[in-house]
Order: C-alpha cells, then structure tokens, then sequence
C-alpha cells in the first residue's frame, strides 16, 4: 500500500544502536554471471487461487532467484518518494521517541538477514537482523527497529496439512548489533507443519540476506525478479504453503469461514481483493506488531511481555492487511479471520496470509488481484508480467491472463477478463468511491490510520484513492480522479468530495463492469492436483523437508 506506518506522529528518526564488537559475516546470493529463466508454471487452486511454481534456471539445481546485494530500486521507492510530495501518501512514523541525528538521514533502503532455516521453530524463535544496505552500520543508515520510517517485521502462517489445522507466529525483527529485550516464545510446530513467511517494511527497498549461503534458497525466500525488488515485501515458501492449503481445501479439511454480511451496512463485509479496499499496491505488508523499549531493542507483543516492558511502546508496520483487520473490519462491525498465535500464548490472530486465503474463499467477482501497474511489481517504470506472476505467488493469487504490455486485456485468454490495469484502475474507482462515499458518516467517526494523511478513517482512505488514481498511471486509460481533497496549513486531508459517475478506461474493447460474472474467474478441478516438473506432488519444491 501507500507508504505509511501504523505508528502516529510525526517524521523522527532516532537511536543509535549499539555497535557489535564483532561483525557478523552475512553471505548474500551470488552475483549472476549466467543467464537465468523465469518461468511461471500456472497451477489452478480451489476457490478461485492458483498457483505457480518459479523456476530459476542457472546450470545448477533448480532454486528460487534472489536479488543481490545492491539490486536496483524499484519502481515502487520512486512511487512513494512522488507520493511523499503529496500528505496523502507520507509514511507516519512512530510516537513513541524523540527525534535524534537520523532525523537528516535521507536512506530510505535496508537489508533484513534471514535466521538459519526460518522454516523450523528453532528458525522462527530465531530474531531476524535489520542492518544497512550493503553492509552498512545500522546506526549510519538509520536502519534500526527504533526508526519508524524504516522499520521491519516478519509474519509467519502455519499449516498442519494432516488436519488442516491453521496458526500464526510474529518472528522477531532486531537491529543487528542488538539483543532482543526478551527472547522470542519458541513455537511448537505439527510434524511437516508448512511454514508461509511474510515481510513487511516502512521504508522503500528491503534486500533479503541469508545468515547461510544457502538460507535464501532452502527456504525458497522471494524479494524481487533478478535485481529489481518488489519494494517493501518480500517472502518465503509461500507456493509450497499455498500448494498444501488448496489441497486441504480440495479435501474438506481446511475450511476457510466465508465472511459475512456487515451488520451495519448490509453489505459483503470486504476483503483484500475487494476494489472497494485496494490501492496502487494491494496484498502488501503485515500485521505484525512488537514492542520497542528506550534503548532500540525488541520484544514479541503479547501481555506477558508488555507486564515485563512497561515502558515499551507498540509498533507496526502500514499495511493494507492492518488497514483491513484493524480499521475497515471494526468501523463495519465484522469479523476478521484469525487463528492461534503462538507467539501470543495462542490468542486469535490475524496475517496477511489468513487474509488472503479468506479472500480467496469469499470475494465475488469483481476480484482484485495485483496489477502489472502495482509500482511493486514494474521493472524501470514498465509493466512486467514474469514479475506481477512472482508477487502474486507470494500471496496465493491466479496468474496473470493476457499479455505483458495489454492493458486492456486479450478476449482471447479466457479467465478474468478484468484482470488488467486499466480495469484494475476503472474498478477502483467505480466500486471504492462508492463505498467510501456510503460509509462516509461511519468512517468519519474512526480514527485514521495515518493522521498525517487525513484527520479520521474517511478523509484517509479518500487521500488514499487519490493518490492511488496517480501512482498507479489511471490517467493513461482515460480515466479521472473521482476524489476532490480539502486539506488544512500542513497538509491533512480534512474533508473529501467525490465524483460518482461510473467510469470506463480507454481504448475501447475494455471490458465493461457490468459484462462480469459472479461466477469463479478459473476453473476449478476435481480432485486437485499440484503440477510439477519433478512430478511429485506432495512436495513442490522436490526437496525433504525440515
């Protein structure tokens, strides 16, 4: 989404961390000297998911292509520095300290290393390390957990394929150089449990690094295409995850709630594939929260930990997944979807891979899927669908249908024949200004997600659509901003008028709203079986678990 934090006030970087008397060698992918292939193998996935299988082709074993050290930043860090020009888009930074020398630090990139196998418990009790990018001193970067506007967190959702039984676990996220205040909670996982891992960011760029050559690789850790990151995300087994959850599904033992009606409205309570929700990056970053002392280090958010920490101060990371569970979900009266966290004594939870399996068994059609125009998932300012492919695995989503640079779609591909980037423009418009405008009495009474952006939950999520209309290029496809913003001195958007005329992108050919369907936009087969290229089915990857 739009760069902003779950935290509140104003833009203060701050806290030196405390250096390490020894620096940890951090080994990193190799740079590619070979020609590597992308492919995309589309696997279809019960409720309207699919799945795809990426492999990355360089003379060796088949493995997942990470970006090096360096990569370039994406589309997505020139994205939120436009935006940042604007209040509606500005990353909200924490209220918890006082500015410190950071404050001038103009870094907006960091690098987050991966525990040893992160899949495991050991691994998921094991803290991840924020440091600089390209190993550069945290505290000379200002990439430290104590700066909001680049703080990192890790979200992991858990499958017991035997049962179909669901869990989630917030992995801990420390500055390098630095101790956890108390050590993470050691989950107990179900034997061959599958481990989907998720990661969310503040600032523009985070670059994976491994703690193990091969650390990346085992876990199947995903940060970008091949030297261009997705930005702010990044992730780890989620087609393995993906592949044993629509198994589960297909045989009655993973039963995902379909959500309901909002009591207020009426109305289908929304999902992150809804229009009336989506924004110029949707399905990114989690829901994570930890604490934060004084002194820059972290704890796991749980009571436990809070009656030990006093002092500490919550944080969190912006996301579309926290603006949905903890902003949208309770100004309608639903229910989010969650399941035990185990980093929280067992109490509910939410993820953003609960939130997308809940979309992926609720949400009619139109469905939002990530756009080739998400700046996330373009290659120097040009759609890329090998790249639109490789986010939307990381989040269960069909493939792309039509081809690259067709922004109107093909009639010819069959599928979901709005799953373009003028129709995704088009869609957002029609349905989310009309949802806003509807709830504006009831939105108006919540409070904003980001006060810097807009003064309560309306006024945000109409600078939001605003911002969105030109970050995501919707004026290309003959379309027009549908939200006319008030602001006050420094720049809150403090009242919102909107057009409710109903929209159609050019040229013309773009299929219309009204010619979709409630019906499945894929077919779903019985019984389902993964494909593969080493043809077990079992195990996507092809390789022993652990």
């Amino acid at each position: 989404m739009l760069t902003w934090s779950g935290n509140t006030s104003g833009n203060t970087r701050r806290r030196r961390p405390r250096r390490r008397s020894k620096p940890r060698r951090v080994m990193r992918p190799g740079t590619r000297s070979r020609t590597q292939l992308i492919v995309p193998l589309a696997v279809p996935m019960a409720l309207g998911l699919a799945l795809g299988v990426v492999v990355a082709v360089s003379g060796g074993p088949s493995r997942i292509g990470v970006s090096p050290a360096g990569a370039q930043a994406t589309q997505s860090a020139q994205a939120t520095q436009s935006a940042q020009a604007t209040p509606s888009a500005q990353a909200v930074p924490s209220a918890e300290a006082a500015p410190s020398a950071h404050a001038a630090n103009a870094n907006t990139n960091c690098e987050l290393i991966v525990p040893a196998n992160p899949l495991s418990a050991a691994g998921l009790a094991t803290p991840y390390q924020l440091t600089g990018p390209g190993g550069q001193d945290p505290a000379a970067s200002g990439c430290t957990q104590a700066n909001p506007n680049l703080q990192a967190f890790v979200q992991a959702t858990i499958l017991n394929p035997a049962t179909g039984r669901l869990w989630v676990y917030e992995p801990l996220v420390i500055t390098a150089g630095t101790t956890p205040a108390i050590a993470p909670a050691r989950p107990k996982l179900p034997k061959n449990a599958a481990v989907n891992l998720m990661v969310g960011f503040n600032g523009n760029n985070l670059q994976l690094a491994g703690a193990r050559p091969d650390t990346l690789a085992r876990a199947k850790c995903v940060d970008g295409l091949d030297g261009s990151l997705f930005g702010q995300v990044s992730y780890c087994n989620s087609v393995a995850f993906y592949a044993a959850a629509g198994q589960d599904m297909a045989a009655g033992k993973l039963r995902i709630p379909k959500t309901a009606r909002s009591p207020l409205t009426g109305q289908p309570c929304p999902t992150t594939r809804s229009f009336q929700l989506v924004d110029q990056d949707p399905s990114d970053n989690v829901t994570t929260k930890y604490l934060l002392t004084a002194s820059g280090q972290t704890a796991q958010d749980d009571p436990a930990n809070a009656a030990l920490l006093p002092a500490a101060a919550p944080i969190s990371n912006g996301s579309d997944n926290a603006l949905l569970d903890n902003f949208i979900v309770p100004a309608l009266g639903c229910t989010a979807f969650t399941a035990p966290d185990l980093s929280d004594a067992g109490r509910p939870g939410t993820s953003q891979t609960l939130d997308e399996l809940s979309a992926a068994a609720s949400q009619r059609a139109p469905i939002a899927l990530v756009p080739e125009n998400d700046p996330m998932t373009m290659v120097n300012g040009s759609l890329s669908a090998p790249k639109t492919n490789l986010y939307r695995l990381g989040v269960g989503q069909p493939l792309v249908i039509g081809g690259l640079h067709q922004p109107v779609g093909d009639s010819r591909a069959g599928g979901q024949q709005a799953d373009t980037p003028a129709s995704f423009c088009a869609n957002m418009l029609n349905f989310q200004t009309a949802f806003i405008a509807a709830n504006q009495a009831r939105f108006s009474a919540s409070p904003s997600p980001a006060p810097a952006t807009g003064n309560n939950l309306f006024t945000f999520m109409a600078a939001r659509l605003s911002a969105s209309f030109a970050n995501l290029g919707c004026g290309s496809f003959g379309l027009k901003n549908t939200v006319t913003l008030t602001r006050d001195g420094p720049g809150v958007a403090v009242a919102a008028a909107f057009s409710l005329v109903r929209q159609v992108p050019s040229p013309p050919g773009t299929p219309a709203q009204g010619q979709q369907t409630s019906a499945p936009p894929f077919p779903i087969p019985s019984p389902w079986t993964p494909w593969t290229p080493w043809g077990d089915a079992s195990n996507p990857w092809g390789e022993a678990d652990y």
